[in-house]
């Protein structure tokens, strides 16, 4: 009997791992400096594990992981090996032409509508007025599989007679923020990059100036294919409930709005659209 109530004392003072949490993987992509994204995205996640904690009656906890590039991030949610993400809206259509189960769970609100803008930009001194000027200059992008830095910005030059053949050259540099800074420092004539990324830089002082803006549609929040039904309506419901100032402070939103597909055509229609290359 001792030896039985000397074991009970024991494991009294023993710390088991609660196996009930329900752990969660948030995945992002290297849009900006990965420190920046943390103090972007952290308060958002600490909110959302509140609030579902509440909601399923178990402990929640979310980790978030960041990918190196987009098509990275874009294949970690594809094959499950994160529960959600947020995405730039071309790397939503791209993952959802890889994995038709994925869903929208919510897409970020800009002032209680679907939209923000991005920006094509020269340095503080040039010349260039408008897109019309940027015939023979040189041209940065950003990734890719870039909304702004690449699909919407290349239709925009397009509509006004820019194309890859009348530029004296183009690259694409990856990071949005990259794009500023090779602009600012005269790497590059003009380049493409969403409108808060060029609005911070010119805050720190980068001479840049705007000569175009473009609408894109706000990122949309997603479920992966794996996700427990129970869970991703719990997830569904706290974005769209969140209020927490500091949380959508650090996001630069006011909140999230129901989403779905169909607010992506656009960007499926930009996507498509091969002006750009003509020769």
């Amino acid at each position: 009997m001792k030896k039985v109530h000397s074991l009970l004392i024991a494991l009294a003072f023993i710390s088991f791992p609660a196996l009930s949490d329900i752990q969660l993987t948030f995945g992002v992509y290297t849009s900006d400096k990965a420190t920046a994204m943390v103090k972007q995205f952290r308060p958002v996640l600490n909110a959302l594990e509140a609030k579902m904690t509440v909601k399923l009656n178990q402990p929640v906890q979310i980790r978030m992981q960041i990918s190196k590039d987009y098509q990275q991030g874009l294949s970690n949610l594809v094959e499950g090996r994160v529960d959600f993400s947020r995405f730039g809206p071309s790397s939503y259509i791209l993952a959802k032409k890889n994995n038709p189960e994925i869903n929208i769970l919510a897409v970020e609100s800009n002032n209680g509508g679907k939209t923000f803008n991005g920006v094509i930009c020269v340095h503080d001194d040039s010349k260039i007025q408008s897109a019309a000027d940027l015939a023979g200059k040189s041209f940065a992008f950003g990734d890719e599989n870039s909304t702004i830095g690449r699909y919407l910005s290349q239709s925009y030059l397009a509509d006004h007679n820019i194309t890859a053949s009348t530029l004296d050259s183009y690259s694409y540099l990856g990071r949005h923020d990259k794009v500023g800074a090779a602009v600012g420092s005269e790497q590059y004539d003009a380049g493409a990059l969403k409108e808060s990324t060029f609005n911070k830089l010119v805050k720190k002082g980068a001479p840049l100036r705007a000569i175009a803006r473009f609408e894109n549609v706000t990122k949309p929040w997603i479920a992966s294919s794996t996700l427990e039904p129970k869970i991703a309506v719990s997830l569904k419901e706290s974005l769209l409930e969140l209020t927490d100032p500091k949380a959508l402070t650090a996001l630069k939103k006011n909140g999230f709005l129901p989403g779905s597909d169909s607010d992506y055509e656009k960007i499926r229609l930009a996507m498509t659209d091969n002006r750009f290359f003509a020769e």
